[in-house]
């Protein structure tokens, strides 16, 4: 079986974003949706997900690049002068791995974050994180350790062929997953086009589709705004709408014989 997973990223960012999300899911292909539990329009995007019971909603662990969800002073070797999680990717990964204090402060917001979902009452479908800062050894042991005691077993694995800077992480992380009893989707695909998963782009990437779980995952919008232009500049955020919600793609999903799928599909 070919099964193919499309998920929407950063749901609970801006209202723009959640729209697009419920359009994706309601008019188009779009099968999940990954909740950043601490964004600014989140409890909008949770009460719009309890409206969409068929659409399959994880959680987007940001640990980097975002706003947490325990207070600045709770976990100040993580965040910035503005209370945000420090965006430089590559230090702030080297501080979580080499620096005590730092970890056992990203312990606390991992499981702050997970915490804060379980009390929206929705069903976890997955786990992934802002950034793919899972594919990070200790961001993942934290993750798995808030995730299994909660019955949580569906991560995303970034793992995209001819991504060859990644294997030895890829294969890194799928061993730790397997090993834990955890279930990931096979491959990714899109990661070169992220932000710019056009309909064009989508066609050509259903056409890559190979036995196994494949996952394309968007950052739809209804428009542009300042604030989205901020987080991530130069996202065709609306191309990616017209994607999810394009009659050609929805019937090459179709005449290809591919299963449009959730995580919790995966076995």
């Amino acid at each position: 079986m070919k099964r193919i997973i499309l998920t929407a990223d950063d749901f609970g960012i801006a209202p723009e974003v959640n729209a697009a999300i419920a359009q994706g899911h309601r008019d188009g292909v779009l099968t999940c949706a990954s909740l950043m539990i601490g964004a600014p329009a989140a409890q909008d995007a949770v009460a719009l997900a309890r409206t969409l019971p068929t659409l399959a909603v994880g959680l987007h662990i940001v640990v980097a690049d975002g706003m947490p969800v325990l207070p600045a002073d709770q976990i100040p070797d993580l965040v910035d002068s503005r209370g945000r999680l420090r965006g430089d990717l590559a230090v702030a990964g080297a501080r979580m791995f080499f620096l005590t204090r730092v970890r056992e402060q990203l312990a606390q917001e991992i499981a702050a974050q997970f915490a804060a979902f379980e009390d929206t009452g929705l069903a976890c479908d997955h786990v992934n994180a802002h950034n793919h800062m899972h594919l990070h050894p200790t961001v993942l042991s934290l993750i798995m350790q808030e995730a299994k005691p909660r019955g949580i077993k569906h991560l995303r694995l970034p793992h995209e062929p001819g991504q060859l800077a990644l294997a030895p992480w890829i294969a890194l992380m799928r061993n730790r997953l397997q090993g834990q009893g955890f279930i990931c989707n096979d491959r990714l695909a899109g990661m070169a086009q992220t932000g710019h998963m056009t309909e064009a782009r989508v066609l050509a990437l259903l056409e890559t589709v190979g036995e196994g779980s494949t996952e394309l995952y968007f950052h739809p919008a209804t428009r542009a705004t300042a604030a989205l232009e901020a987080e991530a500049p130069g996202y065709d955020r609306a191309g990616e709408l017209a994607a999810l919600t394009s009659p050609r793609v929805k019937a090459r999903i179709e005449s290809l014989g591919l299963t449009l799928s959730a995580f919790r599909d995966l076995r």
